[in-house]
């Protein structure tokens, strides 16, 4: 299903696909960027619709739903921006009760869903999924208070992307046998996801040499400080200037393609490494944070310099994941828990997947393709599937 709405205020538009259902419901968040169209978020919940596949575990408690996403073609820094948040809401308001569940993405943050769904009359942005629950009351206490758990003064739930992410990279590492100290990162965005990614590896013991923002990258060949740059940073991920050291670099904005890093993080925006710009990449992994930043052409041209392409469909599935981890029950509202739980599935994600694209010969995304396409039958057969 696939619906395009124009605002009748200021005329941007949004769109709303979902790519699949299951027991009646899909998931997916709610982006908001300039230049969003119905291409990208076609894409986006045709991921989804993997990311959701690729978590199923039959001992557990959270049964994997559909795919979908919305986007709305709007700059969140625009001053009308809230007002046609609110209004694709209102607009949407019949599939949110019914079958799609949505959150923050790119632009948006979960405290402003919430305010804006509100405003638009829904009960909540996830409302569709409580008919699935044992015990609706618990299960939304359960993640209320796992909303409300900090960590370092951030909450809990911009966190554990990051750590699913940084999880990722490590069991990359780790399967070719390079230590943690002898790898350099360079991420793109310091958002939620990027953010909180470069904290992890970071705590890990790798090099964060390069993070890029809106402003251009900022770079030092001996690492920086993440966690003086986290503190710097505005609620769109820009980092002000004067917290910068004396050895660290202003470059230009593409300068973290070729930072001199064994791994690459885009946890920024879209088709952010094109078949151009692909030759400045030095790195031996490309660990996407962000969704779909690697366009196919690149990712072919990439993977013939032998660079490993890690897909967006696993490693940033960890928040989506973690919703649903704590809504039915397999975890708690507890860091700990989460951190673990996150590092244990994405880390067993990274591996299964690694390993079949090793032994099939192909590349690690044709090799998540082919994890999903195992599961399938499974999920069709137990819970149904729909187009």
């Amino acid at each position: 299903m696939s619906i395009t709405w124009t605002d009748h205020v200021t005329g941007h538009r949004g769109f709303l696909v979902v790519d699949r259902l299951v027991r009646g419901v899909a998931s997916g968040g709610l982006r908001m960027r300039a230049g969003c169209t119905l291409e990208e978020v076609t894409g986006l919940a045709r991921g989804m619709t993997m990311k959701e596949a690729l978590h199923y575990d039959p001992d557990g408690r959270y049964i994997p739903l559909g795919g979908a996403k919305g986007g709305i073609d709007c700059d969140p820094r625009d001053p009308a921006a809230y007002g046609v948040l609110v209004r694709f809401l209102r607009a949407m308001r019949p599939t949110v009760e019914s079958v799609w569940t949505t959150g923050e993405d790119l632009g948006l943050t979960q405290d402003l869903v919430d305010r804006a769904a509100a405003e638009a009359g829904l009960v909540s942005s996830i409302q569709a999924v409580y008919p699935l629950l044992d015990d609706e009351r618990a299960a939304r206490r359960r993640l209320a208070d796992a909303f409300a758990v900090e960590v370092d003064g951030i909450g809990l739930d911009a966190l554990v992307g990051g750590c699913g992410v940084a999880e990722s990279a490590l069991a990359a590492l780790d399967r070719a046998g390079l230590p943690y100290a002898r790898a350099r990162v360079s991420v793109q965005g310091l958002g939620t996801m990027g953010g909180a990614t470069a904290r992890f590896l970071s705590r890990a013991g790798l090099s964060v040499v390069a993070v890029a923002d809106v402003k251009g990258t900022i770079a030092n060949p001996d690492g920086l400080d993440v966690e003086a740059l986290l503190a710097a940073r505005d609620a769109y991920g820009t980092v002000d200037r004067a917290a910068l050291r004396p050895g660290d670099a202003e470059l230009p904005a593409d300068a973290w393609l070729s930072a001199g890093a064994e791994v690459l993080v885009p946890a920024a925006v879209s088709y952010a490494i094109d078949a151009d710009n692909q030759r400045a990449v030095t790195a031996r992994w490309i660990v996407e944070a962000a969704n779909m930043p690697v366009l196919p052409a690149a990712e072919e041209l990439l993977a013939a310099r032998g660079v490993t392409v890690l897909p967006d469909v696993v490693v940033n599935s960890g928040t989506n994941a973690w919703w649903w981890w704590t809504l039915f029950g397999d975890i708690g509202p507890d860091a700990e828990q989460a951190f673990a739980h996150t590092r244990r599935s994405m880390r067993a994600l990274i591996d299964r997947t690694l390993a079949r694209a090793e032994r099939d010969g192909i590349s690690p995304r044709a090799a998540a393709h082919a994890l999903v396409a195992d599961r399938l039958p499974v999920l069709a057969e137990r819970f149904g599937w729909y187009r």
